[in-house]
């Protein structure tokens, strides 16, 4: 049996909007939008990648918060994790740095207006069942 290798993504949520990344790459990906994220690398506990990878894609220091309960299958052996996050002070303005071409940042009810990779969309489910309880501070 291959080993998963888990890749986080970030449910970013400032101000009652959650941050949309449209993929610039892969080509097969390019246009579709996404929880931004990554692998974890060997060593790195799923927490140090979320803020690694946020630091690297969007230029900004990031702190995890909780994980959204769920997992979601990508190809194989990856699988999809998801964590709150929020950002910390003097990161307020993420930029498409890596395999992004535009960011957005979606209110509840704009969230459906992106046209989300397919094995995001129940993370972003997920994320939105527990929005209601206390995410919105962020």
């Amino acid at each position: 049996m291959t080993e998963r290798i888990v890749v986080v993504g970030a449910a970013l949520l400032n101000g009652g909007r959650l941050l949309a990344a449209r993929r610039s790459a892969p080509p097969e990906l390019a246009g579709r939008w996404e929880l931004p994220g990554g692998k974890v690398e060997p060593g790195e506990t799923p927490e140090q990648a979320l803020a690694r990878e946020l630091h690297e894609e969007l230029g900004i220091a990031a702190a995890p918060v909780g994980r959204v309960p769920g997992e979601w299958p990508l190809k194989l052996p990856y699988v999809l994790q998801v964590w709150t996050a929020r950002l910390l002070p003097g990161s307020d303005d993420p930029k498409p740095l890596q395999d992004h071409d535009e960011l957005r940042w979606l209110t509840p009810d704009e969230i459906w207006d992106v046209d989300w990779l397919d094995q995001d969309v129940p993370a972003v489910k997920a994320t939105l069942l527990g929005w209601g309880s206390g995410a919105q501070a962020y």
